[in-house]
């Protein structure tokens, strides 16, 4: 017991003696103030980027030392007292000054306190500027390709939920309006694919205005009829996909799919990350259990190819060719595409080439922080698909479920409108939406120009803001010089519509053309029917969302206004959803809310 004790005395001093004797004793500069107190700001270790903060605190004093070092390391032993007490007997230049300076020197690391941040939001969207008026005697002619995407109303109903305001160019506004089905009628029969539905009753947010309503309504065809399917599922499984929000939600997403396959489909599985690869070659999809077995079994790691993946997908898309079936690939990812070919062009390229072989590429977007929403909404439109953003898996089960004919099979390919306004009686307009669909005039009668496709059972809804010119001055002043022209005949017109389309295997388009007359004009608003209202809500919300230029003060209340008027039939519930995402807007954002009802 003695000689454990002796050994304990032993390594006692000797630390005692480390931390008083080790060094040479430091010497302050002459004249300089008392060293009382020293900064704790030690170098921060590699890769450690926290805040670091001064802070100043007395050095110990020499007895302070004795008492930390023995209480300690071995405060119940006998010989503590003494050992500390001829520590303290030592010479105070040797024991007090050195190595007490030297520990406490004016570097030491402290953990500070951590600033409150943000998470790293790296989400890409594509700049976009909203049309403006133009005046109908010097540009009386808008040309533009239909679009069927919806993924920007599901992306902006993700960044409410989360507490905020989507980034303007987040918000497009065509795709918030076609996010809704409406009643339009159904066409009978597939020669003429889709129907058109025009309206025209004053706009809310500017009486003075009219809003022009044009809806085309696709064929509908039952899921259990639908020709074979030939699907390809290429699957983002990099690294940037290991989140609840990615690729757990889409296996769950894609599951929803997979359980309504027949024998005649032919089901791929492709993923890729830093390299591509097969994992289950075309099988028929009614051997769901393999599927599904091979789906779940992904995993997530590594960088992103994705321009080899998209290779490897038409590849096996073409290798497995149904003639007069689907042959789609489903591209899911969050679009974080960093190895490989990650140029944006080559990328649109690559697609634009490979649709050729009659092969047409869908994207579905998936999680937040790093999302690529430009990328997937660009390669759906080069491809001859559409975009949809999976924020939830009740949005799974709309897309991949309740749509699933419209999502897969295309009833009409390169669709364009193009609407001349008569200057005779309109003196301006303005499309709402569809920046980046817009085409040249020329275009509309080309038939090598590419056009956005309709599906079985879509709806499409574009609106225009029109001024007449028997209405009050407009935002845009009159020529001083020159007045337009008019023949004869054509004063009860407004405008003339024309649409080309293509049927999906064809190669030459179809014209389809209406007089728009004055006498359609519904006066009052209260009179216009539920899809009206109920899209011109909609449209208000997305403008409002980025910023309202043209909305005259219209404001979120007015806009729930309008939007519980024209709610009609809502047997999914998404109306009623759209009516929450507005009353969260407006808690969301700085508006005053008015004191006036909506504009009738």
């Amino acid at each position: 017991m003695k000689s454990l004790m002796n050994q304990h005395t032993i390594y006692i001093v000797t630390t005692l003696f480390f931390f008083g004797c080790a060094g040479p004793a430091a010497t302050p500069p002459e004249n300089s103030p008392p060293q009382t107190t020293q900064s704790l700001r030690k170098d921060k270790p590699a890769g450690d980027s926290t805040v670091r903060h001064d802070v100043s605190v007395s050095a110990p004093t020499h007895e302070e030392i004795a008492d930390m070092v023995v209480e300690s390391i071995a405060p119940a032993l006998p010989e503590s007292a003494m050992i500390k007490e001829k520590f303290l007997r030592q010479e105070p230049s040797r024991m007090h000054e050195r190595k007490r300076l030297q520990n406490f020197n004016n570097q030491l690391y402290i953990q500070p306190y951590r600033s409150a941040t943000e998470p790293l939001d790296r989400e890409n969207y594509a700049v976009i500027e909203d049309n403006g008026l133009k005046l109908a005697a010097e540009d009386p002619v808008s040309t533009f390709s239909i679009d069927v995407d919806t993924g920007s109303y599901s992306n902006v109903r993700r960044m409410l939920n989360e507490g905020r305001l989507p980034v303007r160019n987040a918000v497009r506004v065509e795709e918030l309006i076609n996010y809704f089905s409406y009643d339009y009628p159904v066409p009978e029969k597939s020669e003429q694919p889709f129907s058109v539905t025009t309206e025209i009753a004053p706009a809310p947010w500017n009486t003075n205005n009219l809003l022009l309503h044009i809806g085309l309504k696709g064929y509908e065809q039952q899921q259990d009829i639908l020709p074979a399917s030939n699907l390809v599922f290429l699957i983002d499984v990099s690294g940037s996909m290991h989140s609840e929000d990615k690729l757990v939600l889409l296996k769950k997403s894609l599951s929803l799919l997979i359980r309504r396959l027949r024998a005649q489909d032919r089901i791929t599985l492709v993923v890729y990350a830093g390299a591509s690869g097969v994992v289950l070659s075309p099988t028929p999809g009614n051997q769901q259990a393999t599927i599904l077995n091979a789906l779940n079994n992904l995993s997530a790691g590594g960088s992103t190819n994705g321009a080899a993946g998209i290779r490897l997908a038409y590849q096996m898309a073409e290798q497995a060719y149904i003639k007069g079936g689907i042959n789609r690939i489903l591209l899911c990812t969050d679009g974080d595409f960093n190895v490989g070919t990650v140029s944006f062009e080559a990328l649109m390229d690559l697609v634009a080439e490979k649709r050729k072989s009659g092969v047409s590429l869908s994207t579905f977007g998936f999680g937040r922080g790093n999302f690529n929403d430009a990328l997937a909404e660009q390669l759906a439109d080069r491809g001859n698909g559409s975009y949809s953003y999976i924020d939830s898996l009740r949005e799974a089960q709309k897309v991949f479920a309740q749509e699933m004919s419209s999502s897969l099979m295309t009833i009409a390919k390169d669709v364009k409108i193009q609407i001349e306004f008569n200057s005779a009686n309109v003196r301006s307009y303005r499309l709402i939406g569809y920046v980046n669909r817009q085409l040249a005039r020329e275009d509309f009668n080309n038939d090598k120009v590419d056009a956005g496709e309709i599906g079985a059972g879509h709806t499409v809804t574009a609106l225009y803001e029109v001024a007449l010119v028997d209405g009050k001055q407009g935002l845009i002043d009159p020529l001083r010089y020159g007045k337009p022209e008019v023949k004869n005949g054509d004063q009860q017109e407004l405008a003339f519509l024309k649409l080309r389309y293509k049927q999906p295997d064809g190669d030459t388009s179809q014209l389809i053309s209406y007089p728009i007359l004055k006498g359609a004009i519904r006066a009052d608003l209260q009179k216009a029917s539920e899809r009206f209202l109920f899209s011109a809500s909609v449209a208000a919300f997305g403008q409002q969302l980025r910023g309202g230029k043209y909305l005259a003060g219209f404001s979120y209340e007015q806009i729930l206004q309008l939007a519980r008027r024209g709610k009609g039939n809502d047997a999914q519930g998404y109306r009623s959803e759209f009516i929450q995402l507005v009353e969260l807007a407006r808690s969301l954002s700085s508006q005053v809310p008015p004191l006036v009802d909506v504009r009738d």
